[in-house]
């Protein structure tokens, strides 16, 4: 199976609706990145983003790697339209390793310790809310994906944020579908370090998922207990490790192929 994946046609190719992913390779491309993002949280959440000149920095920035989706229409520049940042462990030298991670703000990572020598950390993913089209959402998960496999790195770390303008409806509503079928084992489970009372949130009916967490769902990612409330955005976040070995094969194959 391994042989076949590394055979898989190489997804950073420019996409049929001009398209195409790659990592940030200059100062310019992580400015742009930052600058999406700070557009994205300040519109959707309201958060009041770090940095100046209306970008989302901070201190993690200079450790990433920057996966950018672009779009191209015609003749006119390239616009960063999707993004998110990667921070390998051989950037991350702190100790404990999980203290120098962006999620540790929020959770308590020492039941994943252990793991972290060979986990890759996600963070600050967002769409430009005029392209949640097919196409930049399938580059950037499957983008994602190729550096987890390409670096050599099993476990994939991050948290996804869920609304909650709606009084944490949906937010409950998913934690009832998670407990069913997407919960770690309880040796791998974290504590918010600002705990919602999920439990007692009206629910409502099917939740809303947003499409990255639900493409890791998918391929068989894993949530590490009960959300914890963000400060910064206003959100319930749900803390997700993806184990790359247990990952759904048909899957894994999508996203390091050409999307679908």
């Amino acid at each position: 199976m391994t042989e076949l994946l590394l055979d898989a046609p190489d997804p950073y190719f420019t996409h049929d609706g001009g398209y195409h992913v790659r990592l940030a390779g200059s100062g310019a491309d992580v400015w742009a990145a930052q600058r999406l993002r700070h557009s994205v949280f300040s519109a959707e959440y309201g958060a009041t983003m770090p940095g100046p000149d209306e970008l989302d920095r901070d201190d993690y920035d200079d450790r990433c790697d920057h996966l950018i989706v672009w779009h191209q229409d015609g003749g006119t520049p390239p616009q960063a339209v999707a993004t998110s940042r990667l921070l390998p462990p051989h950037s991350n030298d702190a100790a404990p390793r999980g203290a120098g991670l962006d999620a540790d703000r929020e959770f308590g990572l020492m039941p994943l310790e252990r793991l972290l020598n060979s986990t890759v950390e996600v963070g600050r993913a967002c769409v430009h809310p005029d392209q949640r089209s097919g196409a930049p959402m399938s580059l950037l998960t499957g983008g994602i994906a190729r550096y987890l496999h390409l670096t050599g790195y099993r476990y994939l770390l991050g948290c996804s944020s869920m609304d909650l303008a709606d009084g944490g409806h949906n937010a409950a509503a998913f934690w009832d579908l998670a407990l069913t079928r997407h919960l770690a084992p309880a040796e791998r489970r974290c504590r918010p370090r600002a705990p919602i009372a999920i439990g007692g949130l009206p629910r409502t009916g099917r939740p809303t998922v947003p499409a990255l967490l639900g493409g890791f769902l998918r391929l068989g990612g894993k949530l590490c207990g009960p959300p914890g409330y963000s400060e910064i955005f206003h959100t319930a976040e749900f803390l997700v490790l993806l184990d790359l070995r247990d990952a759904d094969r048909r899957q894994l194959r999508r996203y390091l192929g050409r999307p679908i």
